[in-house]
């Protein structure tokens, strides 16, 4: 599965890991700015499915109103 196929909560999950072993200790500082950059990169990533989710709920929305005959 690539980046772009990872679901929402996949991202999510990854995203606490990376937190998860920032947290550590054990964690040299060369690795602690790679993790950090790959949790931002999946926390962009995220945002991006996040906001096309409500894209996608706001037209459902808007065809249901149709429907309905009500506007929003």
């Amino acid at each position: 599965m690539t980046d772009s196929d990872e679901t929402f909560e996949s991202k999510i999950h990854d995203i606490e890991g990376i937190i998860a072993r920032l947290s550590s200790d054990e964690v040299s500082l060369d690795e602690s700015l790679k993790l950090y950059a790959q949790g931002s990169k999946k926390l962009k990533e995220a945002q991006q499915l996040l906001e096309k989710a409500n894209l996608m709920f706001e037209e459902i929305k808007r065809e249901n109103a149709s429907i309905d005959g009500k506007d929003t």
